[in-house]
């Protein structure tokens, strides 16, 4: 490996450095993001037999919302229970768009190393390539500089769509993901309003 990097060049080392960004926030992304943990399976049934039997509580809505993000939409919901439907929507719309925004977490970061990671090895190329042109003399040519100009070039360009390539597949794949997740929660917000508001049985 370090061969590898010593006949690629100094370009290779920004390159490098955003691969191990892309690969933490892949694996960060795929720890956190699972369903079990964002929108628990059983967790509005839950707080619907709750609410039935002993009323929303203080101590409920805070118990609910530590439970997951799923749980915080649907604790603010049952602090303002007494509420009409209209501030009880938008409480859970409020909560609902933070929780939204924690989700998309360095899905920015990572769409940015997806864009500048095949720029980045274009960058590489062009000092390859200089090395390239600086290696052919008037009268001589330098072999190694032309080897080691050769070498960035390619390499630079191959790393780079390496990185790009899994990076914007995992970002698509995370947004959809994280999509999926806020069209579920708002549906099961949806459904204790109407409970709530006796549009709805539970």
């Amino acid at each position: 490996m370090f061969a590898l990097i010593q006949s690629a060049g100094w370009p290779v080392w920004p390159l490098l450095l955003v691969s191990i960004v892309a690969v933490a926030l892949i694996i960060e992304r795929g720890v956190t993001l699972r369903r079990s943990r964002i929108v628990p399976e059983g967790l509005l049934e839950k707080v619907l037999a709750d609410l039935r039997q002993k009323g929303a509580t203080s101590e409920m809505a805070n118990r609910v919302a530590a439970h997951s993000p799923l749980g915080r939409v649907l604790a603010a919901g049952l602090r303002n229970v007494g509420s009409t439907r209209e501030v009880m929507k938008e409480a859970i719309e409020e909560t609902g768009r933070a929780v939204a925004h924690e989700l998309e977490r360095f899905l920015n970061t990572l769409g940015t190393i997806a864009s500048i990671a095949p720029l980045m090895g274009l960058f590489g190329t062009i000092v390859g390539m200089i090395d390239i042109f600086a290696a052919q003399g008037a009268a001589t040519t330098n072999p190694q500089q032309l080897a080691q100009g050769i070498s960035t070039a390619l390499y630079a360009t191959g790393l780079g769509l390496m990185i790009a390539i899994p990076s914007i597949i995992f970002w698509r794949h995370y947004r959809a993901v994280v999509d999926g997740f806020v069209v579920d929660m708002e549906q099961q917000a949806i459904k204790l309003v109407e409970v709530v508001h006796g549009d709805r049985r539970p």
